[in-house]
């Protein structure tokens, strides 16, 4: 694990490197270094982990039971406005052009797109298959590279879909820098699911994305590029996704495997049409021999346009987030080919040989097609501490994450406090750690900034109610297929009332004196029905959407990462 806690210079024969940012492992937690290059507080700090157990990998590594101080560290300045201290960068990190066997776009057209959407930075991320790894990883990059030069206030990364091994799909990507393509077609030719032919759930390849998850890592450590990170894409669609594979991935690198899509893209496939229509996100499986078993039928369709592993209160995310590990959500486009777009791929070409379809031209109305451009529906709001590569990377690694869709809201800041502490930039904001002495009275801050101004649908979206749903810190499981979460609830719902402006709530916990967390989610009160683990846990939570007659317009959320408050 990459560290910068202690320039030395000492001869020694581990390989780790100390040039890694703020967001890595705490010097106690690093297991490379050794007791006697730590301070006398990280020496005292990890004793008391290694005494009660908690010291090795899958354990404290990444946890937040484990992590040092309140993440609360603000923005330094740039060329974004800033609230609560951060600049909150919306952006999408999960799109295909030309360079994907199923998509069509030149990436400069998915790039202004990005941008007239209001987006400040995105991925690309074509499809994982033999053809790309020999071809298209390597031609992408000059598109790129240029379209960078085109927009200079939109960042673009390179990544691509990686057929996790035995499991779904994931988005990968990593930092620019001149191994950028290296890295990733190494990455894609020893570890795609489809190049290697691993896509069976046996262990050997279970295993085989976790080496993967660790390759990522391993070039971070070497320097090699400045950062990978990995999503998990659409993870309950196919049921493939198991719980002990999310937990596997996770614990392989947090500083790699940092989250999932919370809502898939393809938001357009569940809209009515004339002929047969879709499900929403092209959520319309069923089980398969592939599929982990001890998954309901419920979990193969949306909810609310959400996936099932983040809409469900008491579900696998609270499962994760009870365990104490930081598993942060997303949302995005999945852009193949967009809906009411007046394109198709120009004629000739091959693309198994050239790598990539010839570039689109005009085409008829696609009234068929299930997909916006990125930033038009769905977006990932991230609080970086500058308009960089870097810090928007450090800011989904920290959990600095709010989504939303169809501009439901344009702002949000919810920080946990201890009670009474009304400083403009005090408390621990999404994704951190508040640490206080047991029996401290502490309360939740939500501030919403209400939509100001029409979406792309013409409409200003109307926020109607904003949930708290809280849960108990109670430590690794037991049976790592679990995915419920036995004491999370709606601890409170807060009517609006108000349509524009800001609105501001409390939510008091009292005097704490066992380890939480707490998340936030808000809805335009269209649609809403009991969650599947009943009315007592969350009496209105979003409805499963209906194959075929799911307007996503007609039904928005936006979902914060978690803040976990921990007394001691």
């Amino acid at each position: 694990m990459g560290h910068s806690h202690h320039p030395h210079t000492h001869p020694h024969d581990h390989d780790h490197d100390h040039h890694a940012g703020p967001s890595d492992v705490p010097p106690a937690l690093d297991l490379s270094v050794p007791d006697s290059e730590l301070s006398p507080a990280d020496v005292s700090r990890r004793g008391l982990l290694r005494g009660a157990g908690l010291l090795g990998a899958g354990v404290a590594a990444g946890s937040v039971l484990a992590q040092p101080s309140p993440a609360h560290a603000h923005g330094d300045g740039g060329q974004r406005e800033a609230k609560g201290g951060f600049h909150w960068l919306a952006g999408d990190h999960h799109i295909h052009t030309q360079y994907s066997s199923d998509a069509m776009y030149r990436v400069v057209d998915q790039a202004r797109h990005a941008r007239a959407n209001g987006l400040d930075w995105m991925v690309v991320t074509d499809h994982g298959s033999v053809a790309h790894a020999k071809i298209g990883v390597e031609k992408v990059n000059p598109d790129i590279r240029a379209a960078r030069e085109q927009l200079k206030d939109l960042l673009i990364y390179q990544g691509l879909e990686w057929n996790i091994p035995a499991a779904e799909h994931a988005t990968v990507f990593v930092a620019p820098g001149r191994n950028e393509v290296a890295v990733l077609k190494e990455f894609e030719n020893a570890y795609d699911g489809s190049v290697v032919g691993a896509g069976d759930p046996t262990p050997a390849n279970e295993a085989l994305a976790i080496a993967g998850i660790r390759f990522l890592g391993e070039a971070v450590r070497k320097r090699r590029i400045d950062g990978a990170l990995f999503l998990a894409n659409h993870p309950a669609r196919r049921g493939i996704d198991s719980p002990h594979e999310v937990r596997g991935w996770r614990d392989a690198d947090p500083s790699v495997a940092i989250g999932m899509e919370g809502a898939p893209g393809h938001q357009a496939a569940g809209l009515p049409r004339a002929t047969a229509g879709r499900a929403r996100g092209y959520y319309d499986n069923n089980p398969s021999a592939a599929s982990f078993p001890g998954y309901p039928l419920e979990s193969y369709r949306t909810w609310g346009g959400f996936d099932w592993m983040t809409a469900t209160v008491g579900g696998l995310w609270d499962s994760l987030l009870a365990e104490g590990k930081p598993w942060w959500i997303s949302a995005n486009s999945d852009s193949h080919v967009n809906y009411l777009d007046t394109a198709q791929r120009g004629p000739g070409g091959d693309f198994n040989t050239d790598g990539r379809y010839p570039d689109p031209v005009y085409g008829p109305l696609l009234t068929e097609a299930g997909d916006y451009w990125p930033g038009q529906y769905s977006r990932t709001h991230v609080g970086a501490g500058s308009f960089s590569y870097r810090a928007v990377m450090d800011g989904l690694r920290a959990g600095r994450v709010w989504v939303d869709h169809g501009g439901l809201i344009s702002g949000l800041d919810v920080r946990a406090r201890v009670a009474g502490d009304r400083r403009r930039d005090s408390g621990t904001p999404l994704g951190g750690v508040l640490r206080v002495k047991r029996g401290t009275s502490v309360e939740l801050t939500i501030d919403v900034d209400l939509a100001g101004t029409p979406n792309w649908s013409q409409f200003v979206p109307v926020l109607a109610r904003v949930d708290v749903i809280a849960g108990l810190v109670t430590g690794p499981v037991a049976d790592r297929d679990t995915f419920t979460a036995p004491t999370a609830k709606v601890v409170k719902s807060f009517e609006v009332g108000k349509g524009t402006g800001r609105v501001s709530f409390t939510y008091a916990l009292g005097r704490v004196d066992e380890p939480c967390y707490l998340r936030v989610r808000g809805t335009d009160g269209n649609r809403s029905a009991p969650g599947l683990m009943g009315a007592g846990v969350d009496p209105s939570g979003p409805a499963m959407d209906v194959i075929g007659a799911a307007d996503p317009w007609l039904d928005l959320w936006f979902y914060g990462n978690p803040i976990w408050v921990l007394p001691s």
